[in-house]
């Protein structure tokens, strides 16, 4: 019995040590235009696509990519259905108590309230999406937080007058402004938050993370990553 329980514990040691398997599962969300998507090929697109695979191929990784839903992304993580998230993840001291972090690979960035016209009351009903640091920040700001478990729905919200705006990054909310033919507009300043966007990982794996932190390192060294965020945010986007 104890070999039993012995073995048992060794087979899942291994089995929550990413950097001793042959393939790294990259785990994100697949609807937050442009970090990521899923495009008309059913395939996941975007941003945090293209830098995953560069980054995979910087560390010599083997890279498959795996979506989840966003509210139960970390959970998932935690339990071992695949190794990383990279998925528009801001670092958050609550977050690092549960997960680890690579260095940010995209700076901090700023949110922004978006509503059908220029004077919506960001005081009144904000939707935002569930478990992020925007929902957070509405919840503490006094306003009515009206939380959904997808980006998409949060804009739905404002556009059927659920929600007075929407509280979400900017960078997220600029394109789907821009097409909107003047149905959606910027209410208010920009609000700075978190530390960046980072990949997370279980504690565990400081191997893995050390190895894409050395690949991060490297992209911003060599300008490969600025290229990156100026061919998917626009010349505006901050850059290392």
């Amino acid at each position: 019995m104890k070999k039993l329980v012995f073995t048992a514990a060794l087979l899942a040691l291994a089995a929550g040590s990413a950097a001793a398997q042959d393939v790294v599962r990259m785990g994100t969300e697949g609807a937050y235009p442009p970090y990521n998507f899923i495009n008309d090929q059913g395939q996941v697109d975007g941003f945090e696509r293209e830098l995953g695979d560069e980054l995979c191929t910087r560390a010599g990784l083997t890279c498959e990519w795996v979506t989840n839903d966003w509210d139960s992304i970390i959970p998932n993580l935690v339990s071992g259905n695949y190794d990383t998230i990279i998925a528009g993840m801001s670092i958050t001291e609550e977050r690092d108590q549960v997960i680890d972090f690579t260095q940010n690979y995209y700076p901090p960035t700023d949110s922004a309230f978006v509503g059908l016209s220029a004077d919506a009351d960001t005081t009144g009903t904000v939707s935002a999406q569930t478990a992020t640091i925007q929902a957070g920040y509405v919840a503490e700001s006094g306003a009515t937080l009206l939380e959904f478990a997808t980006p998409e729905e949060t804009i739905s919200a404002v556009r059927s007058g659920e929600a007075d705006a929407v509280f979400a990054d900017y960078d997220y909310l600029k394109p789907i402004v821009d097409a909107s033919g003047g149905e959606l507009t910027f209410v208010g300043e920009r609000v700075p938050l978190g530390g960046g966007v980072g990949m997370g990982l279980r504690e565990s794996d400081t191997e893995l993370r050390d190895k894409f932190d050395a690949a991060i390192s490297a992209m911003k060294e060599d300008g490969s990553l600025n290229a990156l965020l100026v061919k998917w945010f626009g010349e505006d986007v901050t850059t290392y």
